[in-house]
């Protein structure tokens, strides 16, 4: 599965760089972020068309990909110099969330328990040992 990490840490460091108020760094960061979750999800689609499980990554990466999309085309739109709108960072937190749920759902997916039935315990067969020395002695 292709890597979720890269993505992740450049909408971290754009929303981090956003809300101290490095506009252009924003804008930077989050256009560096599309190839790299666009890249994610498409390993993600193509694992799930082979028919692998991962119909919740592919889903997550896609919806990911469409906010970060979002997230740079308000801030690029943006007047040089002027605020980003909200929509710019509320776009990064919902991706951010987005990539969570699968850990999420990781952390609360119930533990599978099963039970067998217990091996039958093999009784050990006594070897006779024979001691050359009793024989000796009593002779």
């Amino acid at each position: 599965m292709g890597s979720r990490f890269l993505p992740l840490g450049l909408v971290v460091a754009a929303l981090a760089a956003g809300t101290v108020g490095l506009g252009g760094l924003a804008l930077w960061l989050g256009l560096f972020a599309v190839p790299a979750a666009a890249a994610a999800a498409f390993v993600s689609v193509s694992d799930l068309l082979e028919g692998k499980n991962a119909l919740m990554h592919a889903t997550t990466s896609s919806l990911a990909l469409a906010f970060i999309i979002l997230e740079s085309a308000v801030r690029s739109n943006v007047a040089v110099g002027a605020a980003a709108p909200p929509l710019a960072t509320w776009a990064l937190v919902a991706a951010l969330l987005v990539y969570s749920v699968p850990t999420v759902a990781w952390v609360l997916e119930p533990v599978k328990i099963t039970r067998r039935r217990p091996e039958p315990r093999r009784r050990r067969v006594a070897v006779a040992v024979e001691d050359d020395d009793v024989f000796s002695r009593a002779a």
